[in-house]
């Protein structure tokens, strides 16, 4: 059987970054080489799950970080009962890790979408193309206010934030604000395309957007939710405010995937094998893939409404079973 040409390279791109994602990896752990990583910790089937639920939900407004520390509790990843509790925590640690860098699928998956608005920002980076270069800048500004706040307290949020119950507050709290934002424009009878395009977002907007990103590093809040907000509230149409989310989360996603297996490296290859982090990565971008393109189409004949509607119902169910003991 012959594949698109496109999806042959795509595939081949797959497999180039889940072993430069290994071999970033492999680095950090350099001090330490001789110890084999722990096969039992995470079969394949569970690499696929979280990978799936990864791809699913990175770009959807309802929390992949959610999604994922939920999968976790649900499959008692880094929790078992033979363990002691320094192994649990380093296990737990190693999972958290491996979660961000199975971004990486989700990355790629975006990155081909948006190809051609990618391209766009490069021809601007090198002068020719002055609107490629206007949201080239708008995308740098709209990152720097999380890469300086998560430098400074990623540490504190992952201390005290990375839990069930914060991410089932912020599911029910952003559940309500998208409800509210939906309401409103349907007040106001805004389409998708009522509003600013990408091209008219000035750096004042997208630096709005940036800081309204930071909210995210709360679990459960979700990055593309408060970025698809902030474009809104900044006078974004809907369109416009998703296509910036997806660019914005390129970069800010990148960043943090390159800094996580920088930093957790040795512990991860410690804990997992570098075929679970490509089977993570690789179901992560084919989910990713269908996940923008329904989302997308979706926006824009029926808005924002379904997303907070699902999520009051994930935190009021979610809360609900942890308090009966279930979870």
């Amino acid at each position: 059987m012959r594949y698109p040409v496109k999806l042959n390279i795509f595939l081949l791109v797959i497999l180039i970054l889940s072993s430069a994602n290994c071999a970033l990896a492999a680095a950090a752990a350099g001090s330490n080489p001789a110890v084999e990583p722990d096969r039992s910790a995470l079969s394949l089937g569970q690499a696929a799950i979280l990978g799936v639920v990864e791809g699913l939900t990175e770009y959807l407004p309802v929390s992949s970080t959610g999604h994922l520390l939920l999968a976790e509790r649900v499959m008692s990843i880094g929790d078992s009962d033979t363990a002691t509790p320094q192994q649990n925590e380093r296990s737990k640690e190693a999972t958290d890790a491996y979660t961000i860098c199975i971004q990486a699928g989700a990355i790629l998956a975006v990155f081909g979408l948006y190809f051609r608005r990618v391209r766009q920002m490069l021809y601007g980076l090198i002068g020719k193309d002055a609107e490629g270069r206007k949201l080239l800048i708008g995308v740098l500004v709209g990152f720097m206010p999380a890469a300086v706040i998560g430098l400074l307290f990623n540490k504190l949020i992952k201390s005290y934030l990375f839990g069930t119950w914060p991410v089932i507050i912020a599911w029910l709290v952003g559940g309500l604000a998208i409800l509210a934002v939906s309401w409103r424009n349907k007040a106001k009878d805004h389409s998708a395309q009522s509003g600013f395009s990408i091209i008219e977002l000035s750096w004042r907007m997208a630096l709005v957007i940036g800081f309204a990103q930071c909210i995210a590093m709360w679990p459960g809040v979700s990055r593309s939710l408060v970025t698809i907000v902030g474009g809104l509230l900044v006078g974004l149409s809907l369109s416009a405010a998703v296509e910036f989310s997806f660019l914005l989360g390129l970069l800010t996603l990148s960043a943090a995937t390159a800094y996580d297996t920088l930093k957790h490296g040795q512990l991860m290859l410690q804990t997992f094998d570098g075929l679970s982090l490509a089977v993570g990565v690789l179901f992560a971008f084919l989910s990713a893939i269908l996940s923008v393109k329904w989302m997308v189409g979706y926006l824009n004949k029926h808005g924002l409404a379904i997303f907070g509607y699902y999520r009051v119902a994930l935190a009021l169910v979610t809360g609900a079973l942890l308090m009966n003991g279930v979870l």
